[in-house]
């Protein structure tokens, strides 16, 4: 049987219409819950909750097909930078499309909404989850999909958005690892 996260993501990424672009959203975002889960289970004393941990892994990116990215397959109208926000927009149109079967959805959409870079201002991540998702993202790209950066690596990647989202990094890995 399919569960919510799999119909929101055939709704929005129709295999027969971007299967390109749902392609890299399906390994992209597998790579994050996989190791966003496993943070979860290193650490059972931070108390997050797994599954949702791993379904908003799954969810997080969903807001990409609204944006202009032409080498990840995004042919939106969208800067990128809102993928995020867009997502939780995209979240609260699959709420009324597929009715009230899916819970928490604030928070599935909060976690869309704060998952970029570790937080754009007014969308810093703050519940566990939200942080956990955002810290497995730094490790995972949309255009290397099968290669997971070392710590150094995502640290390098953050360094261009400033030193504030770099230490906001290391006091999660100091957490997380």
């Amino acid at each position: 049987m399919q569960s919510w996260v799999d119909k929101i993501i055939d709704y929005y990424f129709p295999e027969t219409e971007v299967p390109e672009l749902r392609n890299i959203l399906l390994v992209h975002s597998k790579a994050v819950a996989d190791k966003a889960r496993y943070i979860c289970q290193k650490h059972p004393e931070l108390k997050a909750d797994e599954q949702f941990v791993y379904d908003a892994a799954m969810l997080h990116d969903i807001g990409i097909i609204r944006c202009n990215a032409p080498s990840i397959h995004c042919f939106g109208t969208e800067d990128y930078l809102k993928h995020g926000p867009l997502g939780a927009e995209m979240l609260t149109e699959a709420s009324q499309v597929f009715g009230d079967k899916i819970p928490n959805m604030e928070k599935y959409k909060r976690v869309c909404a704060r998952h970029t870079g570790t937080g754009l201002p007014g969308f810093e991540p703050s519940s566990i989850e939200e942080k956990i998702v955002c810290y497995a993202d730094k490790f995972f790209s949309k255009t290397r999909l099968t290669h997971e950066k070392t710590y150094e690596e995502a640290i390098h990647s953050l360094e261009k958005f400033g030193q504030k989202g770099v230490e906001i990094f290391k006091a999660w890995h100091d957490v997380f690892n």
